[in-house]
C-alpha cells in the first residue's frame, strides 16, 4: 500500500512514561497481530479511502485458570495493573467453562483489556492431564521486581525501561511453554476449542477491535456499512451482527485467519494449520441510563454477544 499506515495507539497523547510504555507495548502486539491477520490491512485501506479514523476499542487475551503452576487472569492482569489499569466487570460463560474480566485505564483513549480464562478443573480428566503436562514447562510468571519496575517507570533510565519492554512483550509474543504435542491439541479440541487455541498460541492477542463510532460520517459510519464494505472487499465476515439496531452495543468480526503453528509429532517438530485471530468491530451508541436519566455510552460487554464471538476461532 502506498499510503501511510498509522496504528491505533501511536497518536494517543500521553502524560507520563507509564502511559507511553503501555502504548509502546500495544503497538508491538499490534504489529505482530497485523502481520498475521491480513484482513486488517483491507480495513485500513477502507478507512484511508473514507478519510475515517481507526480507534482501538479493546484488546482480547486468553489464558488457562490453573493452580500449580498458578496461571490465569490474575497473572496476566498484573502487568496491566502495574501500568495503571483496574478491573471493572466480571463475566461468566458457564457452558464454555470460562470466566472473564475487563480492565480499563484512567486515560479515556486507552483500549480496554478483556482477559478470559478457562477453568481447567471443570474439564475431563483427559483434558486436565493434557493441559497440566504442558503447564509443567510454563515459564516464570512476571516477577515482583518486573511489576515494581513498571510501577516506577518514571524513575527508570531509558535503557532499563527498554529492557522491561522487551521482557513484557516476549510474555505475549512467545509461547510460554514447550511446544504441544499434535495429538494432544486435537484431543483437547474435542472438548474445548478455546483450550486448544491457548495450547498452540499461548498469550498472543486474540483480537483487536475497531470502535465504529470513531469513523465519523461517511461510508463507514455504522457497523452495518463497515461490515458490508469489508465483505465487498473480499473479507470473510461473521454472518450476523450481534445486537439489534439502536442497542447500546453491537459487535461483529471477520472470520479467524488460519496460520501454521509448530507442534511436536513423533518426536519431530511439524507445522499444524490452526485458527488464529480475527478482527472485531464494535459500535457503542449513546443510551439513556435508567438509573440516572442521563445519556451515556456503554463501555462494558454483553455475555451472549461475547459467547458467540468466542466461537469465531472454532475450526471450520
Amino acid at each position: 500500500m502506498s499510503f501511510a499506515i498509522h496504528g491505533p495507539h501511536e497518536r494517543i497523547e500521553t502524560h507520563n512514561k507509564r502511559e507511553r510504555f503501555a502504548l509502546q507495548l500495544f503497538d508491538r502486539l499490534w504489529l505482530q497481530y497485523r502481520s498475521r491477520v491480513q484482513y486488517v490491512q483491507v480495513y485500513e485501506k477502507l478507512v484511508h479511502e473514507a478519510n475515517a479514523t481507526f480507534f482501538n476499542d479493546h484488546i482480547a487475551l486468553r489464558t488457562f485458570a490453573n493452580q500449580d503452576p498458578q496461571t490465569g487472569i490474575s497473572t496476566l492482569s498484573r502487568i496491566f495493573e502495574a501500568l495503571g489499569y483496574r478491573g471493572v466487570e466480571c463475566y461468566q460463560f458457564e457452558d464454555k467453562h470460562l470466566g472473564a474480566i475487563y480492565f480499563q485505564h484512567p486515560h479515556p483513549k486507552f483500549p480496554k483489556i478483556f482477559i478470559s480464562e478457562l477453568r481447567t478443573w471443570e474439564l475431563s480428566s483427559t483434558s486436565q492431564r493434557i493441559i497440566q503436562s504442558l503447564l509443567a514447562s510454563h515459564r516464570l510468571a512476571p516477577s515482583v521486581e518486573l511489576l515494581s519496575g513498571l510501577q516506577n517507570l518514571e524513575s527508570l533510565p531509558k535503557e532499563e525501561a527498554n529492557t522491561l519492554l522487551a521482557q513484557v512483550d516476549s510474555y505475549f509474543l512467545e509461547l510460554p511453554w514447550n511446544l504441544p504435542v499434535r495429538e494432544h491439541v486435537l484431543e483437547l479440541n474435542k472438548e474445548t476449542q478455546y483450550g486448544a487455541w491457548v495450547l498452540v498460541h499461548g498469550y498472543a492477542v486474540n483480537h483487536f477491535t475497531s470502535l465504529i463510532n470513531s469513523h465519523g460520517p461517511g461510508p463507514l459510519s455504522d457497523i452495518d456499512k463497515t461490515s458490508q464494505a469489508l465483505a465487498k472487499a473480499g473479507v470473510p465476515m461473521k454472518r450476523e451482527i450481534e445486537g439489534e439496531k439502536g442497542s447500546k452495543l453491537r459487535q461483529t468480526a471477520t472470520e479467524a485467519v488460519m496460520v501454521q503453528v509448530p507442534v511436536m509429532d513423533g518426536g519431530s517438530q511439524i507445522l499444524l494449520p490452526w485458527s488464529y485471530a480475527y478482527f472485531e468491530l464494535a459500535q457503542r451508541d449513546p443510551f439513556v441510563d435508567t438509573k440516572t436519566g442521563n445519556e451515556t455510552r456503554y463501555e462494558g460487554f454483553l455475555g451472549p454477544q461475547a459467547t458467540n464471538l468466542f466461537e469465531m476461532t472454532r475450526l471450520k
